[in-house]
């Protein structure tokens, strides 16, 4: 099974347990909170090296994930996936696992991902109204990611899935040469 299978199982089966009604525990929580535990194990090479190798006895991992748990002031449910985690040798795809479960738990929730690239850092007016309009277009709320991209003359480009809107400089000229050479052919 590959990784990115093996991501989305647990985070979909992490994802059915903390929207459960009786989980007890919100799904920003939840994923706040294996998120916290995740950087612990980021910024610690001995306890990632510590909780991912097999010479480690599994008792002894539980144990260190339980007191740290215990530390972060993890949910009952944090603590008791990460210890899933641990006895099946997946917590080493913890950081991929987070990932899907922020996909998973987008689309459960109504959130549509939006990757946006602009010639120049937007203010937080701009920032609205492409968050306003994109959620009009998809019928979704929108949880939006941005970044600088000096390349672009100017305008912005968003990513929804698989489909790009092209509102930069650029993709404009490039409209503009298309329907150009469209038109001198059909005049010839």
């Amino acid at each position: 099974m590959t990784t990115s299978a093996v991501a989305a199982r647990y985070a979909n089966a992490f994802a059915d347990v903390i929207t459960a009604r009786t989980s007890g525990v919100t799904p920003e929580i939840a994923l706040a909170e294996v998120r916290a535990f995740e950087g612990l194990m980021r910024s610690s090479a001995e306890l990632s090296n510590a909780l991912t190798t097999p010479a480690v006895a599994p008792p002894r991992k539980r144990a260190v994930v339980g007191k740290l748990a215990e530390r972060l002031g993890l949910s009952r449910l944090s603590r008791n996936f990460l210890f899933v985690l641990l006895d099946h040798r997946r917590i080493a795809s913890l950081g991929q696992i987070i990932q899907t479960l922020e996909q998973v738990l987008d689309e459960r929730m109504g959130f549509a991902r939006v990757e946006i690239a602009a010639a120049r850092e937007l203010s937080d007016d701009q920032r609205r109204a492409i968050e306003l309009q994109l959620a009009r277009i998809t019928g979704r709320r929108i949880r939006m990611q941005f970044s600088v991209d000096e390349s672009l003359i100017g305008g912005a480009i968003a990513r929804v899935g698989s489909t790009i809107y092209d509102g930069s400089v650029r993709g404009q000229l490039h409209t503009l040469a298309r329907r150009m050479a469209a038109g001198e052919t059909a005049a010839s």
